[in-house]
C-alpha cells in the first residue's frame, strides 16, 4: 500500500503549513507561536481533546473511535535551533539567528497531517494520543513532559517516534532494532595556572598547554581502552584560551562531548575522563575542575515494536526501501526517555541528498516538502495497525 491517494492530495496545503513553520522559528520552551498553530489546527481537525501548556508549550492532541481500550502515541519535535539561516529561500527564517535547521517544521507538519486524516476517517479502535513536543534540541523537553504527567494523563500503551534523514532518499526508511541513538553526556573542564608574560613563561603556570595535553589524551580514550567492538566518541568541541599575543593566559576552558551506547562504557569514559585530568594538570602544576553532565540516555528501540514500524514503512515504500537493520547513530534524541517509560520505536525517514552542506544543525538546510506525504502515511497506517478492529 504505497502512499495514501487523500494525503498526497493534500500537498500543496501541507506545504504551506510548514513553510508557515519554518519562516517562524521558536527555540526550546519557546514555541508559543508554533504551540498555537498546532492547537488551532487539531481544533479545526475535530480532535476529541487538544491540551495545551505541558512541559510549557507542549500540545497533546487526543483522538477516540470506537468501544477499543487499546491507544498508542505519536510523538513529534517544534523546536528550532539557535543558527542564522543561509538558505536564500522565500519563506527562509524571520528571526535573527534561528532556524528550523533540524526538520522539527516538517515533523509538526506531518503530525498535524496525521491527525487530520485520522480524524476524518477513524478506521481504528481505541484512542490516539498526538504528542506535539517541545524543547528536542538539548534541553530535554521530552523529560520535562513525563515528570509532568504525560503518561499519567494519556496511557498509552506503545509510543513511536520518526526523524528525517537527509542521508536516505525521499522514499526511504530505516529502522535500527535495539540502540537506534547514543546517550549524549557533557564535560567542561576548566584550568588554572598562572599568568605571565609570554616571553617569561618560566614564571608562570601555562594553562594552554596543559589544555593540549588533555585534548591529546582524551583524544585516545576510545581507541585504546573501549572495546573496539563497542562504540563511542570523546570530542571536545571547545577551546578557549588567552586574550593577545604576549601574555601567557591565567585559565583555559575546554567543552566537549561524549557519546555511548553501553551503560559499562559510560561509566568507563566519565571515571577516565576525571583521571585523565587529575593527572594532566598535577603534571602540569595547575589546577583543574571537570564537570560532567551526564545528559540524555541512549535512545533503545523495543523488538517488538520495532517490526511494527518496519512493516508499515515496508507498506507505505516498499520493502526494498526499509532497511530493517540499519547501523546506529551517534546522534542523540530526548524521544530516548519516552522509550524508557513506554515501549516504542524510532524510524529514520529519507529527506533526500544531503550535497551542499545541507545536513542536520547546517545553516544551508531545508526539509524537503516531498516527504511529507511519506511520513503523514506512515504515522496513519502505523496507528491503524496498532489499532486496528479485532
Amino acid at each position: 500500500m504505497p502512499v495514501i491517494n487523500r494525503i498526497a492530495e493534500w500537498q500543496d496545503e501541507l506545504t504551506a503549513w510548514r513553510r508557515e513553520l519554518h519562516a517562524h522559528p521558536e527555540l526550546a520552551f519557546e514555541e508559543v507561536r508554533t504551540a498555537a498553530f498546532v492547537a488551532e489546527k487539531l481544533r479545526s481537525f475535530g480532535i476529541d481533546e487538544v491540551h495545551t501548556g505541558i512541559a510549557g508549550t507542549g500540545v497533546v492532541g487526543v483522538l477516540r473511535n470506537g468501544g477499543g481500550t487499546r491507544s498508542v502515541a505519536l510523538r513529534c519535535d517544534m523546536d528550532a535551533l539557535p543558527i542564522e539561516e543561509r538558505t536564500g529561500l522565500a519563506y527562509a527564517s524571520r528571526v535573527p539567528g534561528k532556524m528550523h535547521a533540524c526538520g522539527h517544521d516538517g515533523h509538526t507538519a506531518m503530525l498535524l497531517g496525521a491527525a487530520r486524516y485520522l480524524a476524518e476517517t477513524r478506521r481504528f479502535d481505541g484512542t490516539v494520543y498526538l504528542i506535539f513536543q517541545p524543547a528536542e534540541e538539548g534541553r530535554g523537553g521530552g523529560k520535562r513532559m513525563i515528570e509532568e504527567g504525560l503518561f499519567d494523563r494519556f496511557p498509552a500503551d506503545a509510543v513511536y517516534g520518526l526523524h528525517n534523514w537527509p542521508s536516505l532518499p525521499v522514499g526511504a526508511f530505516a529502522m535500527s532494532p535495539g540502540p537506534a541513538m547514543a546517550a549524549a553526556d557533557q564535560i567542561t573542564i576548566r584550568l588554572t595556572g598562572q599568568g605571565c608574560h609570554a616571553a617569561m613563561p618560566h614564571l608562570g603556570r601555562d594553562p594552554i598547554v596543559g589544555a593540549a595535553l588533555i585534548v591529546q589524551a582524551l583524544n585516545t580514550l576510545v581507541g585504546r581502552e573501549v572495546d573496539p567492538v563497542d562504540q563511542a566518541v570523546v570530542s571536545i568541541t571547545k577551546v578557549a584560551a588567552g586574550e593577545t599575543f604576549n601574555v601567557v593566559p591565567e585559565t583555559a576552558l575546554l567543552l566537549g562531548t561524549v557519546r555511548t551506547f553501553r551503560a559499562a562504557t559510560r561509566d568507563l569514559l566519565e571515571r577516565r575522563i576525571g583521571e585523565v585530568v587529575a593527572g594532566i594538570t598535577a603534571a602540569a602544576g595547575l589546577t583543574g575542575d571537570l564537570q560532567y553532565h551526564r545528559g540524555y540516555p541512549p535512545t533503545v528501540n523495543h523488538p517488538r515494536e520495532a517490526a511494527i514500524g518496519a512493516d508499515v514503512a515496508a507498506e507505505i515504500a516498499g520493502e526494498a526501501q526499509v532497511d530493517r537493520a540499519a547501523p546506529p547513530s551517534m546522534g542523540a534524541e530526548d524521544f530516548a526517555f519516552m522509550l524508557e517509560q513506554r515501549p516504542g520505536a524510532y524510524i529514520r525517514m529519507g529527506n533526500g541528498s544531503d550535497a551542499a552542506g545541507r545536513v542536520l544543525h547546517s545553516p544551508h538546510y531545508d526539509f524537503n516538502d516531498a516527504a511529507l506525504p511519506f511520513g503523514i502515511s506512515y504515522w496513519v497506517r502505523l496507528a491503524e495497525r496498532c489499532l486496528s478492529p479485532t
